[in-house]
């Protein structure tokens, strides 16, 4: 086991998530709404390997979940830098209260 207790690293996941939904909530540049939800699935991370860690009595079960988030976020980043590139080609900007297309 390692000498680092359960509780700093849910502390320190939770202050991740905090900051990633402070992020997502806040921000006008869609690239950067894209990154804070990139450290929300990173905090999810360390949840399931440090849980996994500690609880489980197989640890590398946390770290498989990990690696199908990482590749879950890959592919959503892919999908979401698509979308911003095809909102920039046709809107000129990457702002979300400048993107209407869904408003009459």
């Amino acid at each position: 086991m390692s000498a680092i207790p359960l509780d700093f690293y849910v502390l320190f996941s939770g202050l991740l998530f905090v900051v990633g939904l402070y992020g997502a909530l806040v921000r006008r540049n869609v690239i950067g709404i894209l990154m804070s939800i990139e450290i929300i699935l990173n905090a999810a991370n360390i949840n399931f390997i440090a849980f996994s860690r500690y609880v489980s009595l197989r640890p590398e079960t946390g770290q498989i979940f990990a690696i199908f988030v990482i590749a879950l976020a890959a592919a959503a980043a892919a999908v979401g830098l698509a979308i911003v590139l095809a909102l920039y080609r046709n809107r000129k900007t990457i702002y979300t209260d400048e993107i209407d297309l869904l408003k009459w």
